[in-house]
């Protein structure tokens, strides 16, 4: 189904009895995580939390708790996607049965971004999200499901962009609310490497934050895209709807249907201590200096919803990516890591 937004999403699951909303006033300092993890442990539906303690915005979680829900949101475009997946792996199969793989050049041209004059946003502050912690030891309040998009200084635009998956701490340690937000990355990613050629430049990295949107733009941030694919055209594909965006005043990156757009720039060599984290490996992440990235602007859309995730202990939401992303990559990874026999 090609989702316009992550609201249209939930009522969709909603209606086939796999979300229930909360609406009862919930904290989010440690109340709402713990609802989160106690859900998932009994493979419970998603999450639509109506009444978040300190905000006005809504706050979801849990969607792709399972991977069977997983495969729901994805149930018209999951097959199309593991074809053409496998054409780049095998080209030559398109060749020999062109009328049988007819279908992949059609969903093809929903990949291609499109760009948009204009976008429609409240602005809003850092203060004004519904500021979740997870864990008793955790720095502050983070971003659990960000999508966070940079482009190349060398090769600007959005078809040689990146868009990751990357830790983001809202408040907490020495951050100053509503002008500075910490980044968890290491140079080697795609934010990395853009960051390393606008520093070589001399010249502060533009950030964008996306949350929310169509569940295909979450799912694109941690996607292990094979080299040449990128994340934007990759959602566009297995949202069934192509990435729409735009850039503001600042000239930073607008994804259109998001729920939440944050934007900022990280100043060469510019860090300040993030942390700590309840990680995905179980533990706390220890407080380290990481990129610091000064706010331009919050925006939000009418009646926005915040997505959000609980990592911890093994398993959790992320083991239901990890198990999606096996089903969509087939034999795709071990073809772009030899070696590798399965993930």
């Amino acid at each position: 189904m090609a989702y316009s937004s992550l609201e249209q999403c939930l009522l969709d699951l909603e209606k086939n009895g796999q979300l229930i909303r909360i609406k009862e006033e919930v904290d989010p300092h440690l109340e709402m995580a713990a609802i989160h993890l106690r859900v998932y442990d009994a493979k419970g539906p998603a999450l639509l939390f109506e009444n978040v303690k300190g905000s006005k915005y809504r706050a979801a979680s849990n969607i792709f708790g399972t991977l069977d829900r997983s495969k729901f949101i994805f149930r018209d475009t999951l097959e199309i996607v593991q074809k053409i997946i496998e054409l780049k792996g095998d080209p030559i199969k398109a060749i020999k049965r062109p009328l049988q793989n007819i279908s992949t050049g059609f969903a093809a041209l929903k990949a291609l971004p499109k760009k948009q004059s204009s976008f429609s946003f409240d602005k809003i502050q850092v203060s004004d999200l519904p500021l979740i912690k997870h864990w008793p030891m955790d720095g502050g309040a983070f971003v659990t499901l960000p999508q966070v998009y940079t482009e190349d200084a060398d090769k600007p635009g959005i078809m040689q962009s990146n868009l990751g998956m990357y830790r983001i701490q809202l408040s907490g340690n020495e951050y100053e609310l509503n002008k500075e937000i910490g980044l968890h990355y290491q140079l080697h990613r795609g934010i990395g490497v853009h960051q390393t050629k606008a520093n070589k430049k001399g010249q502060p990295l533009k950030v964008s934050c996306f949350v929310g949107g169509p569940p295909s733009h979450t799912l694109s941030a941690v996607m292990p895209l094979p080299e040449g694919i990128s994340e934007m055209t990759f959602a566009g594909l297995l949202g069934g709807r192509r990435f729409r965006y735009a850039y503001d005043a600042m000239g930073n990156a607008i994804s259109t249907d998001a729920d939440f757009v944050i934007t900022g720039e990280v100043d060469p060599y510019q860090n300040k201590p993030e942390g700590p984290f309840g990680d995905h490996l179980g533990y706390y992440s220890l407080t380290h200096p990481f990129p610091l990235m000064k706010v331009n602007h919050v925006y939000a859309k009418k009646n926005a919803i915040w997505a959000f995730t609980v990592v911890g202990r093994p398993p959790q939401e992320d083991t239901s990516f990890g198990e999606l992303i096996h089903e969509l990559t087939g034999n795709a990874i071990p073809q772009e890591i030899p070696g590798v026999k399965e993930v």
